[in-house]
């Protein structure tokens, strides 16, 4: 007997039981950023590697350690994409979009990690981003934190999520503290671990979050960044600070938040929670004005976000467990004969033409009328339809509250009103 074909570690599949939550949370992020006036760009999901090792940095754990990459038969190497900014300004550039041009964009979809696969966080998981082009002030940067604020709301989680500020600089700036950091830790060099002691050296801020408890309590009499801010950063950070304030959402700031890619640079935050143990981060962003020239376009500044799919469905699941809690289907069709199966597929598709929102279901196995209903209530549907010979005969149906349990007999061209009452 052939072995079982299993799906790849860290690489989930969703089941129709599931994916009813993942539907409304995607629906409602999608409205949220059209109000805003973002437009979708859909991007390929293989990209060249060298468009993430030039954007993300060499020195990073998703370069180094996490990227799917390979050779393909024309010899070029490529990578299944580890996350979206990158490739969204590739294509901002390769299309002229971006110069001299005010843009937000939204995108969708699977990115590809190999890590060690726990709740929340998988080697496949989906994001949702949003990026902003040609806008440097800090008024976007409070606009897309807004936006941000006004999903939690509408998806009811605002209660559980808080947010966490801080700036990181300009190149310079950065540059100035990397050095005044690399000269605090290396007083404490023998303290550090063989792969703390290799990012002192290649990418020492990345240090600043790590989860290490030993390393967190040496780095509490570290410098911290903002005291090495030139003075447009810090600017930039008081006017984001004092116009969040002005609006209404609460944070914090946490001298230590850089971020995981190399292309941020002054703004970078992030959406916390407590609910979802260890994986506490659903969403994370900030400014990368160096970016669309690193990677070959002209100087334009930028800031966007990213929101990990699994874990805010996760969170909104734990939070209110029937927010997808929904019937799938409105109306099921009972047909009481099989010889009347022709006659229901055609009442079904007349329905179907008259209320395209409807949702109906019909068993063309036949059964019993029990069983049908049964089924009926198993999808959740609010109207049965029955279609008996009598009924079939007149071009009737009777039509059936399965909530109030009233029942009436109707001429099938009356019956899409009807449900037009009933189900709204």
């Amino acid at each position: 007997m052939a072995k079982n074909i299993q799906a790849i570690c860290g690489m989930n599949d969703y089941l129709p039981n599931e994916t009813a939550c993942w539907q409304r949370v995607e629906e409602t992020m999608k409205s949220v950023l059209a109000s805003y006036g973002y437009r979708e760009i859909r991007l390929p999901i293989v990209e060249q590697t060298p468009l993430f090792q030039r954007a993300i940095g060499k020195v990073t754990d998703v370069i180094e350690k996490e990227m799917y990459s390979f050779i393909d038969r024309n010899g070029d190497s490529l990578t299944l994409r580890p996350e979206g900014t990158a490739g969204c300004v590739r294509a901002g550039i390769e299309h002229g979009l971006l110069y001299n041009q005010k843009q937000r964009f939204w995108y969708m979809g699977p990115m590809f990690r190999y890590e060690r696969p726990q709740k929340g966080r998988y080697r496949q998981f989906h994001q949702i981003g949003a990026e902003v082009f040609g806008q440097q002030g800090p008024d976007v940067d409070a606009e897309l934190i807004l936006l941000t604020a006004r999903w939690w709301r509408a998806l009811g989680v605002s209660q559980h999520v808080s947010l966490v500020l801080n700036s990181i600089g300009s190149v310079a700036a950065r540059a100035r503290y990397r050095d005044a950091l690399v000269a605090f830790l290396g007083r404490y060099e023998d303290l550090l671990d063989e792969d703390c002691r290799r990012r002192m050296y290649t990418n020492p801020m990345r240090l600043l979050d790590t989860k290490k408890p030993d390393i967190q309590m040496l780095l509490n009499d570290a410098p911290v960044m903002i005291d090495y801010l030139d003075e447009d950063s810090c600017t930039h950070f008081s006017d984001l600070c004092a116009l969040l304030d002005m609006v209404g959402i609460p944070y914090t700031v946490n001298p230590r938040l850089v971020r995981g890619l190399d292309y941020y640079n002054r703004t970078v935050f992030e959406w916390v929670t407590t609910r979802l143990g260890s994986q506490g981060t659903v969403c994370g962003g900030g400014r990368y004005d160096n970016l669309v020239e690193q990677l070959g376009g002209r100087a334009t500044p930028a800031v966007g976000v990213a929101i990990g799919l699994e874990r805010l469905v996760l969170l909104v699941q734990a939070v209110n467990p029937h927010f997808a809690a929904l019937p799938h289907v409105d109306v099921y069709l009972v047909v009481a004969r099989n010889n009347l199966q022709p006659a229901a597929m055609q009442l079904a598709e007349q329905l179907r033409d008259a209320l395209p929102a409807l949702r109906l279901m019909t068993n063309y196995n036949g059964g019993s009328c029990k069983k049908q209903f049964g089924r009926a209530n198993k999808h959740g549907a609010r109207v049965a339809l029955v279609l008996g010979e009598s009924e079939a005969a007149q071009h009737k149906v009777v039509v059936k509250d399965l909530v109030t349990g009233n029942q009436e007999t109707l001429a099938q061209s009356d019956v899409p009103a009807r449900l037009v009452s009933i189900l709204c």
